[in-house]
């Protein structure tokens, strides 16, 4: 097995791995590409999203700068936005729904460290050149979910239809649909219902 079907199944994996290393590098790139053109440029954003995004049916609007480990482990669905600094470890599959709204500084980390030491440890290898095991668990944002400015999304973590995140939250456990939740770590306020309506 690859290291790179190894970090897709969770399982530990080594991210110094010679394939999963030029895959970083190339999202990268991409990624910094996308950062340095204007926003009156959008064919020749939209052009490198789709490369960044290989795996995903549907591109995103996306505000610069954003940053990705991999970019080809994330789908988004129709209509989304993401705003100012997106940052996205998708080292195992990110599945972000149709008209999901993402707010300015919001982080998306699939990646884990072993909880003991022994097996988190940096390692050396004969040669001098070191690694460490890591592994991942995936995210998923279900459809109509709006994530407000600087919220952290741990891995594992599945956020569930029309469920809104307040600004600052760390969420490290599953969100029910259709809930408001917010606070670190994040909980679930209330449900969201008919009476929300504005309009």
């Amino acid at each position: 097995m690859t290291e790179c079907e190894k970090m897709l199944r969770g399982q530990l994996y080594d991210p110094s791995d010679e394939a999963l290393t030029a895959l970083r590098t190339k999202a990268r790139k991409l990624a910094r590409r996308f950062n340095a053109i204007d926003e009156d440029e959008p064919e020749k954003q939209a052009a490198i999203l789709k490369e960044l995004l290989c795996g995903s049916p549907n591109i995103p609007a996306m505000q610069a700068p954003v940053w990705f480990d991999y970019g080809c482990n994330t789908t988004f669905g129709r209509l989304c936005y993401t705003n100012f600094n997106f940052t996205c470890l998708d080292c195992c599959p990110v599945h972000i729904g149709s008209n999901v709204l993402i707010g300015p500084n919001v982080t998306l980390a699939t990646p884990l460290h072993p909880m003991h030491f022994s097996e988190r440890n940096i390692r050396e290898r004969a040669d001098g050149s070191q690694y460490d095991y890591e592994y991942a668990k995936p995210i998923t944002i279900e459809d109509d979910c709006w994530i407000a400015s600087n919220v952290v999304v741990c891995g594992g973590v599945t956020i569930g239809r029309g469920s809104v995140i307040g600004a600052g939250s760390v969420v490290t456990r599953d969100i029910p649909p259709f809930s408001l939740a917010a606070g670190n770590p994040c909980r679930v306020i209330r449900p969201i219902t008919e009476s929300d309506r504005m309009m």
